[in-house]
């Protein structure tokens, strides 16, 4: 995992400051599992002041033996398909560019000139167009069911399909249109792998599980089963946190299928684009927050930081999981066996002294955070 906290801030903002859009997500930790374009989602959050978690949970590897994809080149140039789905951008690429190596680009792009193109996403349409090709469709919401749909409705009985794989082999997107009578030229450009280093995916995992972090983020469905993967045991942990604190962002409708699967609500933008991800989070997350009166001042609570009268306060992970518990029951006093609860395993009613100790030096506001002599501590409602 690499942390990247925003650069050189200010450990306390002003409400004019957080009115910015700079501020937008200042207090909040969220995680990257992208890993192509991880630094260009981190750097959009972190431009909003988030503080960034990066998790990388695959990596893309060409394929090391070509003999498949070239099988299927061949294939394409004997018996040119009527239709042709293209499936990602990159892969489109790493197609073309291998038919370059064998010197056979040019056919392969005569070939796909006179198919039924059909662009999955708008990655995909863009890396047809600068290939000097035009899609003759793109389904709206990115979905295989949608395009199986389409081509279905269009009639598949004897023709040909050729269908660039997204990572891995799909069979149940194949099987569905030879059962619509068609014939399938699968055309293998690259793989998922794990990442070289797994330590980050699994760390960020424990990040979910402890609610430290309040969004994760997924650009693609492959990255959200290696998440529910690197779980393992804990896989039922990290869906209750997902379908209560932590939000889950994808990209698109495709990307948040095995999530909603699991009856876990997901938010997603309305274009499958970076920029609109982080926009659809930073309308969604402040939403999500706690804002209570309390003593005469206004608390509202943010994923590792407090505003207390406007003014943001980030706590550290202890203090902030106290006033966590204590928000949910203002008014109502809570003993320290009952606040260690929210604190990590091994510790004692002493670290909730503690805890206690540095929330109030953090919110550094006097009587927030009320002693009740033998009985524990409240939020004054």
């Amino acid at each position: 995992m690499t942390d990247r906290p925003p650069g050189a801030r200010r450990t306390a903002l002003t409400a004019a400051a957080l009115a910015e859009p700079a501020a937008a997500l200042s207090g909040y930790t969220i995680g990257v599992t992208a890993d192509g374009r991880k630094d260009e989602l981190a750097t959009l959050l972190e431009a909003r002041g988030a503080r960034v978690v990066l998790a990388p949970a695959l990596r893309i590897v060409p394929i090391a033996d070509d003999a498949e994809l070239r099988a299927a080149t061949r294939a394409c140039l004997d018996t040119p398909p009527d239709i042709v789905l293209v499936n990602t951008g990159i892969g489109m690429r790493g197609w073309l560019e291998a038919a370059e190596g064998w010197g056979l680009a040019e056919p392969l792009r005569s070939v796909l000139s006179r198919a039924y193109l059909v662009a999955r996403g708008p990655k995909a349409r863009a890396a047809v167009r600068t290939a000097g090709l035009h899609e003759q469709w793109t389904p709206d919401g990115e979905g295989y069911e949608e395009v199986v749909d389409h081509l279905t409705a269009r009639g598949l009985t004897g023709l040909t399909v050729a269908l660039q794989l997204h990572g891995d082999s799909q069979p149940e997107y194949t099987e569905a249109l030879q059962r619509a009578g068609a014939r399938v030229i699968e055309a293998p450009v690259y793989r998922w792998a794990p990442p070289v280093d797994q330590a980050p995916l699994h760390r960020l995992v424990d990040l979910i599980i402890g609610k430290l972090v309040d969004t994760v983020t997924f650009t693609s469905a492959a990255a959200v089963q290696a998440v529910l993967r690197a779980a393992g045991t804990g896989a039922d942990a990290l869906f209750d946190s997902l379908r209560g604190d932590v939000l889950a962002a994808c990209v698109g409708p495709v990307t948040a299928a095995p999530l909603r699967r699991q009856g876990i609500q997901v938010v997603t933008p309305g274009r499958a684009r970076l920029s609109a991800l982080v926009r659809t989070i930073v309308d969604e997350l402040p939403k999500r927050a706690v804002t209570l009166e309390v003593a005469g001042h206004s608390l509202t609570l943010r994923g590792h930081a407090a505003i207390v009268d406007g003014e943001l306060r980030p706590l550290a992970p202890a203090p902030m999981a106290v006033l966590r518990e204590l928000a949910g029951s203002p008014g109502r006093v809570l003993s320290r066996a009952a606040l260690l609860q929210s604190l990590p395993r091994g510790a004692d009613e002493h670290a909730v002294e503690m805890a206690v100790a540095r929330l109030r030096a953090g919110l550094a506001v006097p009587g927030v955070v009320q002693t009740v002599v033998k009985r524990g501590y409240r939020l004054p409602a």
